[in-house]
């Protein structure tokens, strides 16, 4: 078993109208990553990628929970998402509606976001899926620069993780 991490290894595809999915493996076991997906001190330490600084990290993994993350953009301007959890089925499943707060449409705009996480060999699979209510917003979302910020937040997910799991 190696203990590499994947640095840039996320690929993106768009499998159909109104889905983005995602696909990235971390060099840690599924309980592990599942964490720095969940605990508010571990996202703050990624969910910014290099594009700004976390200012908050609000979130109650359960069904019927919300969550809501907001950073300062390097640019100097904020930049928040919020949501409601739908499945949380820890290591494994975590699905939830995500708003990003500056689109004009708002809560019409709303994706939502499925993750999948698949252990084998102590490194994890993540797929997620971002289903958007039309293929407008999908778009707008890819041509965001999604992928950029993806690559980054989860090249830190997966520097968390392995350091995690290596105690």
């Amino acid at each position: 078993m190696t203990s590499t991490t994947t640095k840039g290894t996320a690929v993106l595809t768009l499998p159909n109208d109104t889905d983005i999915q995602v696909t990235r493996e971390f060099a840690a076991p599924a309980a592990v990553v599942w964490r720095v997906f969940t605990e508010p001190e571990l996202i703050a330490r990624w969910w910014a990628g290099q594009h700004g600084t976390v200012m908050s990290i609000d979130i109650d993994p359960r069904p019927g929970g919300t969550y809501r993350y907001v950073m300062e953009a390097n640019e100097g301007f904020e930049v928040a998402f919020h949501g409601e959890f739908q499945e949380v089925a820890p290591p494994e499943r975590l699905v939830h509606t995500e708003v990003y707060e500056g689109m004009p449409d708002g809560e019409a705009a709303a994706t939502l976001n499925t993750y999948t996480f698949v252990e084998q060999d102590g490194r994890t699979t993540l797929t997620l899926v971002t289903r958007a209510p039309s293929v407008e917003v999908r778009d707008a979302i890819v041509d965001s620069g999604m992928e950029g910020g993806l690559q980054e937040g989860f090249d830190l997910v997966d520097e968390l993780a392995a350091g995690l799991a290596a105690g």
